[in-house]
């Protein structure tokens, strides 16, 4: 009797083994997902399947040699109901084009946790994924194009999250969208890997805090990466290159950490804007048209160890008071002035952003063509021994003689705005 008690336990407490559904071309995907329980597999072969489909269960729906599902350009193509849903291996299209009803590729309902979509292309869908209260996303190794036949402000994102926690963003190439990554009220998330190109802004992001931003690039956009009204960032080894308004967007960002970062051939490299107590370092900020616009009170903040290489205008800053940047080990400026008597590899007069010179070149752009020559060095000198002819400026007490990343060279290549 023992035994048998033991043998009747052992068989209630080991799960039923997960079914595979097998789908050909000419079946029915829909019906598969009907009859699955939670937690099987539906299996796709490789073909085209002309339907709409709702997941309402925890499952995987697989594509085997790249299946085409397509939503007949009404509504959303797959949307998704349940928690543990795993979509992977598609060729997933024509979702609707109405940004009121928000029509997706993929759009997973609030309570949909732990939704993974791996390995998709998402094409010629309004939005791409979206995701929408949840726990613990991942949209990770997809391509997604959004309908560029239709003006940018009619195209929805490539990725919408909302009110999201734990999210996984990793390698992902986003192009012709409106906004790469949209990002609201989502926390403690990782995006890593991400190319977005062709958009309005690569990377939208605001009201969002405790994320990691890594090693993405953001390219040929009207504005790279956008951080706005967030705390405890740290933003590291991305490339943001030839956007035509900004590179990295920092507004209203406090407690964060921009290290390490490429900006290279934007209109504006850096645009600071209402930060405080954040550390800039390790930056590189070449052959932008403005290296770094700062105003609207960006104080406090510890920008150090940073390359500014061959900006037209290293620093535009507004402001009615003087910024220290470099307060431990300086940072490198392409058109400082001044000398290094002791050869100690730090500059013996301090590099100002807002000098004379620089106020001339605003005004009078073609001043820029004699910025080598011994006069406007003298202007400089003269303008520093009378305070009425100084503005306010981002000042740098050991400027460094000699940029940190020799291999600034590179980025002067690239297609720059």
């Amino acid at each position: 009797m023992k035994s048998l008690a033991a043998l009747l336990l052992l068989v209630v407490a080991w799960p039923l083994a997960a079914a595979e559904w097998a789908v050909a071309p000419g079946a029915s995907i829909a019906a598969a997902i009907a009859g699955a329980q939670p937690g099987d597999t539906v299996r796709v072969q490789r073909g085209h399947y002309a339907e709409r489909l709702v997941i309402d269960k925890p499952l995987r729906l697989l594509g085997v040699d790249r299946p085409t599902i397509s939503g007949g350009e009404q509504g959303d193509v797959i949307r998704v109901k349940s928690p543990d849903v795993t979509i992977e291996g598609f060729i997933i299209r024509d979702s609707g084009a109405d940004l009121t009803a928000q029509n997706a590729g993929i759009y997973v309902e609030p309570g949909g946790d732990r939704i993974a979509v791996r390995h998709n292309a998402l094409v010629y869908n309004l939005f791409g994924v979206w995701l929408e209260k949840l726990k613990d996303p991942e949209v990770s190794a997809n391509v997604i194009t959004g309908k560029r036949d239709l003006a940018s402000a009619r195209r929805g994102n490539g990725i919408q999250l909302y009110n999201t926690t734990g999210a996984r963003i990793i390698g992902n190439h986003v192009s012709f969208a409106r906004d790469g990554i949209y990002v609201d009220v989502s926390h403690r998330a990782v995006f890593r890997g991400n190319r977005m190109h062709h958009l309005r802004y690569g990377t939208h992001y605001m009201n969002s805090n405790d994320n990691l931003w890594e090693d993405n690039e953001t390219y040929l956009n009207r504005g790279g990466l956008a951080l706005m009204e967030v705390r405890r960032q740290t933003v590291r080894n991305n490339r943001a290159w030839g956007n035509s308004d900004h590179g990295i967007m920092l507004r209203t960002i406090v407690d964060s950490v921009i290290e390490n970062n490429v900006v290279a051939g934007n209109g504006r490299g850096f645009f600071i804007y209402d930060a405080e107590y954040n550390v800039l370092r390790g930056n590189r900020v070449i052959g932008n048209r403005v290296g770094a616009h700062v105003w609207a009170g960006s104080i406090n903040n510890d920008v150090d160890g940073n390359d500014f290489v061959q900006n037209r205008e290293q620093v535009r800053y507004v402001a009615t008071r003087d910024v220290p940047w470099g307060a431990k080990q300086g940072n490198y400026w392409s058109n400082y002035a001044g000398w290094d008597g002791n050869g100690d590899g730090i500059g013996d007069v301090p590099y100002e952003a807002n000098d004379l010179v620089d106020r001339l070149t605003w005004k009078f752009p073609l001043v820029k063509l004699l910025l080598n020559s011994p006069a406007v060095h003298s202007l400089r000198l003269i303008a520093r021994q009378f305070p009425l002819l100084r503005s306010p400026s981002i000042v740098d007490k050991q400027p460094r003689m000699q940029p940190s990343n020799p291999d600034w060279s590179q980025w002067l290549d690239r297609p720059a705005y």
